[in-house]
């Protein structure tokens, strides 16, 4: 109880407040503008953060994210373009429903569907955070290796339907890691003589580059929106009649918010896929699978509530472990890591009122939607007809002030250049972007943790395996790098004798 009311004096400072309610209305901005994303909101509020108290840090990109996620829904309902990649599963079903005159109702529906995603998701990060943090105390550096290491297999998993161009995009990030001084020896690798690489590549250049100069590019190929005529909206057209319909749509909204915070859970995983996957299973289990397509409150229901649910979901391990759940969480240990907390089942120790902070703030932020999501719904005519022409030098001048601020480092602004560069080729050629952040940021941890190993186990490679937690982390990380080629090869197998 003392460290929940320490937790409610430091949420209920002004400037914490202040962070929280400033990051939610940008991130009802970015949000409904077509072509940025919530990683690229989060990324743009990196350097705004640095004076902030961690509390406050946290609490602005917690809103802002929570808000850009649901507000992506806003251009799918009005121009058929999703706002954030996690609103391109029902975009459908938004534009059927607005079509025949239901667009307050349908965004209603995402509007509440993602309040109760986003507390459930909550809820479960609440109960489940920190008896894992209690089990994770016993935690040997063999433990952390195999952990991260099964984030890292985790991340090619999810990202998308090749495989081979999430390990290559993984295997970049991990490259990138080793720039820099060896952990043990300090010997420099991969400095190319220059003295600027022997600290390493920032943390902060890397994010911001990944997710907001390759989205200014990829963004800018598409060339200005065309100016369209937008209908008026009232706030109780939005309201009427919701509390019946989540009512009647029980059932999917429940699931949808379970199974994505268990997805957000998932390393590399995050809303977008959390909003097709349970998108697919409401349709799977649906009593009126042939309605879906064709502006389905249940479908929007089902999918929307995954979307929060799993921003919530994807703090437990980023919190218990230090394992990112997904690029928004790496990018908040990023900025933990610049604040001096290193994130882990310790942080539940040392800092607790800093945990239930972080709870009391994921409330705020998911109560915060009803209010400021009305308004966003009402004021989209507005927000929709910003000129890109005016929008991304914008956002690419806070990037520039942003990355440099902070190092101080005119280095910094080249490795945003060459990161924003690489990382739009790459996703103009299929390959994501998240395994390669995921690669930069979990990639130190298996190098440190591995290496320090090898010196308490005098090189003996059998020590990963002697613990008990560690040699189950072991064969589970094994058996997910192992049974993708044994079951290709068992349909080879199976198609040759077919044949």
């Amino acid at each position: 109880m003392d460290n929940f009311i320490q937790a409610m004096t430091l949420v209920a400072s002004w400037e914490v407040l202040a962070a929280i309610g400033l990051g939610a209305v940008f991130g009802l901005f970015v949000g409904a503008t077509p072509g940025l994303s919530a990683t690229m909101a989060a990324a743009l509020l990196v350097p705004l953060t640095f004076p902030l108290s961690p509390v406050a840090a946290i609490g602005a990109i917690v809103a802002c994210t929570a808000m850009s996620i649901f507000a992506g829904d806003i251009p799918a309902a009005f121009l058929r373009i999703p706002g954030t990649p996690a609103s391109a599963a029902y975009m459908n079903e938004l534009q059927a429903m607005s079509e025949r005159g239901e667009m307050a109702k349908g965004l209603g529906n995402s509007m509440f569907a993602a309040v109760v995603g986003g507390l459930v998701g909550t809820a479960v990060l609440i109960l489940v955070a920190p008896q894992l943090a209690n089990f994770a105390l016993s935690f040997s550096s063999y433990e952390y290796f195999w952990l991260a290491l099964l984030g890292l297999s985790c991340a090619t998993l999810v990202a998308g339907a090749d495989k081979l161009k999430g390990a290559v995009s993984l295997a970049l990030g991990v490259f990138v890691t080793l720039i820099g001084l060896d952990v043990v020896t300090g010997t420099p690798r991969y400095t190319f003589g220059l003295v600027d690489l022997q600290a390493g590549i920032s943390l902060i250049a890397v994010l911001i580059g990944a997710f907001a100069i390759a989205e200014i590019m990829r963004s800018s190929q598409s060339g200005i929106r065309k100016q369209v005529d937008l209908p008026r909206i009232g706030a109780g057209a939005i309201v009427k009649g919701q509390g019946g319909t989540l009512w009647r749509h029980k059932v999917p909204l429940a699931r949808g918010s379970f199974l994505g915070t268990v997805i957000g859970a998932l390393p590399g995983a995050g809303p977008d896929i959390a909003a097709w996957i349970a998108y697919a299973i409401s349709m799977r289990f649906s009593r009126n699978p042939e309605k879906y397509g064709r502006g389905s409150s249940e479908a929007v229901i089902g999918a929307g509530s995954a979307n929060n649910a799993a921003l919530a979901g994807a703090y437990v391990p980023a919190l218990v472990f230090g394992i990112p759940g997904d690029s928004i969480t790496a990018i908040v240990i990023g900025v933990l890591l610049i604040k001096g907390l290193q994130p882990g089942p310790l942080v539940f120790v040392t800092s607790p009122d800093l945990i239930n902070a972080i709870y009391i703030v994921f409330i705020l932020a998911n109560l915060l939607i009803l209010p400021l999501g009305i308004v966003a719904i009402m004021a989209a005519r507005r927000v929709l007809s910003v000129r890109a022409g005016f929008l991304y030098p914008a956002i690419l001048l806070l990037c520039i002030i942003g990355t440099f601020a902070t190092n101080n480092a005119l280095f910094d602004l080249w490795t945003l250049c060459a990161i924003g560069v690489l990382v739009w080729i790459m996703n103009a050629n299929d390959y994501p972007a998240a395994p390669f952040v995921l690669g930069v940021v979990l990639g130190a941890i298996v190098e440190q943790n591995f290496m320090t190993s090898m010196l308490m186990s005098d090189g003996r490679l059998t020590a990963f395996f002697t613990r008990p937690i560690a040699a189950v982390l072991g064969i589970i990380t094994l058996t997910v790098w192992l049974l993708p080629p044994v079951l290709a090869l068992r349909r080879l197998v199976r198609r040759h004798k077919t044949a």
